[in-house]
């Protein structure tokens, strides 16, 4: 691998021990002064970052934009290509309600989406939103939600400003385009309309950004005078809300990783208390319709692995009168189902490709639509609309651009109303999809799907990018993606491991990867690298792996545990820092995480389970690929020292090979730069160090 010019002083972050015991065990962090005590405040102004951290950062930046400076032609040629596949005057599918259909919509060079409206049956749009104009005085700007009153008056929307998911919810009169002075502030961004369109409910965080209250406000009333409607008690249960699917509740959604509970509001009857809809039960997971006096439920109660669905009478919603209507199938996973007046949907997942099955209510009859290619993606789309036989949903295929689809579910007829246009020109023929299974240390069969160029020889010669995931029950769709075709087209393989952890193969798939079984998702990674290798889609070498977040963590471990398959690893956001960030139950995410990863705070068990994979504390002395790890200053979900702090035990660990660099977006979060064009940035930093680390930094630029 070279460069171009030679590399700034390699920054050395100082040891500072700071040894602790627990379960009778010492663990030694030498760079745990990298997280600043006053993290909180951080998040909410960045300015106020400890100077001898932002020394060290802007240290690891220079280092790492010394060493990759010069493929700047390279990244401004893939954001050139990128951009061209992207219709920049972009708009959704008009969504019906009443007398005006919604929509969202990009103007041509915008950054920042457009919300608006037209009258039902066509004719002139109005914007009521302009992101554009939003957020031309902050350096950061991302909408949240945004949702109109039932009477169409009104637009509630909220905002975060600086990257730390705090956001800030305003009002908006479509008459005169202006807020009302209605500010609420430190919200998740969702807002749930009262029917009467004088009140409005929204989840608070705490001061450990934690959703963890409902309140309600009333238009033209301060914040301080709102009214507590529900509090967990549980910091590691997480709270959310969302409009049920006839319009008539507000759903709070509590849970964490295992157990769930719901409550409803009359929207009708905003004042009246939420009511309990079936008490936690530890591990059984619920969500829920309504259609009439009828509940349908989502869930894994009795054992039902893969979820059920179950009817319960309004009235009278508790467990006890819960009965099965799409009982369990093993290997079947129901992913979520969807309700209208007279159809029930649900979306299903079998061995790792998806179909979308209806059913009238009426009759009982059943039909499904799926597709044939090897690998695609398939969703529900939603609807503000309950009384409707419409259903949107969309498709896509690692070759195919996303196609948006309206059904009729009585006629069984299909529409497309949108083709995702591809500026530059795409011709899906010219690439070939394909999956293989890799066989796991235990026998477990990992699917894995592939993109490549047609006429491509796969005699193991061609650099291959492999992503993956492998946590909280998300499965990674073998969807479309124009990014990819910048490496796709410079004879890169692109390929998705669908790895335990995830939910590819249903939900026992994720259950087989989680916690003290958390070691598998890593294997099934490194044992879908072998298999590419062994079906001659590439050599040991001549991958890159790439994840984000809980990815991250799998890159770490893979590093550590299998790192002489790579040439290179990038790690965006990268939870790596699992033992620490696990005992430390201030951070916002840490106790709604015990279910998943375990808690060694009272568990020996789950401490010696995490400590003996945790990427951070298993940085060996030997050789390691090229790793770029990317981290977010204002992150709240994977702080800014986890990637900081690897990348330093890294350097003054490993005996050869990398380099490693650390690059921390200094102005933004977890998802990094907001504006659509301006994260393609971020993207291409990835891409032209997976050439870079590939030998082909040169290639094509």
């Amino acid at each position: 691998m070279t460069q171009a010019k030679m590399p700034s002083q390699l920054p050395v972050a100082p040891r500072r021990p700071h040894s602790f015991t627990r379960h009778g065990i010492t663990v030694t962090d030498d760079y745990a002064w990298l997280k600043d005590a006053k993290w909180q405040e951080v998040l909410r102004d960045p300015g106020v970052l400890d100077p001898d951290i932002r020394k060290y950062l802007d240290e690891e930046n220079s280092y790492t934009e010394s060493l990759l400076g010069h493929t700047a032609p390279l990244q401004k040629t893939l954001v050139r290509e990128m951009r061209g596949r992207i219709k920049e005057d972009d708009s959704s599918v008009p969504s019906p309600d009443g007398p005006f259909a919604y929509f969202r919509r990009f103007r041509e060079g915008g950054q920042h989406e457009l919300f608006g409206r037209m009258p039902r049956e066509g004719g002139d749009g109005e914007i009521v939103l302009d992101g554009d104009a939003l957020a031309k005085d902050h350096k950061y700007f991302k909408f949240g939600g945004s949702r109109h009153s039932y009477d169409h008056k009104l637009q509630a929307w909220s905002a975060d400003t600086k990257g730390s998911e705090y956001f800030s919810i305003r009002v908006r009169d479509w008459a005169s385009g202006k807020d009302f002075d209605d500010l609420v502030e430190e919200t998740d961004g969702g807002v749930v309309w009262a029917k009467d369109c004088k009140s409005f409910f929204y989840v608070k965080l705490d001061d450990n950004h934690r959703p963890m209250q409902v309140w309600r406000h009333r238009l033209g009333t301060r914040q301080a005078d709102d009214t507590l409607v529900y509090e967990e008690q549980d910091a590691g249960w997480f709270t959310h809300l969302h409009e049920s699917t006839s319009g008539r509740f507000c759903v709070i959604a509590g849970g964490d990783h295992e157990t769930s509970e719901q409550r409803l509001i009359d929207l009708a009857n905003p004042e009246a208390p939420p009511r309990l809809v079936a008490a936690r039960e530890e591990g059984v997971q619920y969500s829920l319709a309504d259609r009439g006096d009828q509940l349908f439920i989502l869930t894994n109660a009795d054992d039902a692995i893969d979820f059920k669905i179950v009817t319960a009478p309004l009235s009278s919603p508790e467990r006890k009168n819960w009965r099965d209507l799409i009982p369990y199938r093993p290997g079947i996973y129901i992913i979520d189902l969807d309700l209208y007046a007279g159809h029930l949907v649900r979306l299903e997942r079998a061995n790792a490709l998806p179909s979308i099955v209806i059913r009238d209510l009426a009759s009982n009859e059943e039909h499904a639509i799926a597709f044939d290619e090897a690998a695609y993606s398939l969703d529900t789309m939603g609807s503000y609309e309950f009384e409707t036989t419409n259903l949107r949903f969309s498709y896509s295929s690692m070759t195919t651009p996303s196609e948006v689809y309206d059904y009729d579910m009585a006629t069984r007829t299909r529409t497309l109303r949108k083709r995702q246009e591809i500026p530059s020109g795409h011709n899906a023929a010219d690439y070939v999809t394909t999956r293989i299974m890799a066989k796991a240390h235990d026998g477990a069969e990992v699917p894995v799907s592939i993109l490549y160029r047609r006429g491509l020889k796969l005699d193991g010669s061609a650099p291959l990018l492999l992503y993956g995931y492998g946590s909280y029950g998300m499965a990674m769709p073998a969807s479309f993606n124009a990014n990819r075709l910048s490496l796709v087209d410079r004879g890169f393989v692109y390929a998705i491991a669908h790895i335990r952890g995830g939910a590819d193969k249903g939900w026992g798939w994720y259950l087989d990867g989680k916690r003290e079984k958390k070691t598998n998702s890593f294997d099934d990674f490194a044992a879908s690298a072998r298999a590419l290798i062994d079906a001659k889609y590439t050599s040991a070498k001549r991958i890159i792996g790439h994840g984000g977040s809980a990815g991250g963590m799998l890159m770490g471990a893979v590093a550590n545990r299998a790192g002489e398959l790579f040439a290179g690893i990038v790690a965006e956001v990268p939870f790596v820092d699992v033992l620490n960030t696990m005992l430390d139950d201030t951070l916002p995410l840490t106790p709604p995480e015990w279910p998943e990863w375990g808690n060694p705070i009272e568990s020996e068990k789950d401490f010696r389970t995490i400590l003996s994979y945790s990427p951070y504390d298993n940085v060996a002395a030997k050789d390691y690929p090229a790793i770029l790890a990317m981290g977010g200053l204002t992150d709240p979900r994977v702080t800014y020292w986890e990637p900081a702090k690897w990348i330093a035990r890294l350097r003054a660990t490993m005996t050869g090979g990398g380099p490693v660099l650390l690059r921390t977006n200094m102005g933004a979060g977890h998802g990094g730069a907001s504006g659509r064009f301006d994260r393609l940035d971020e993207v291409a930093i990835v891409y032209a160090f997976a050439l870079w680390a590939a030998g082909m930094a040169e290639a094509g630029v």
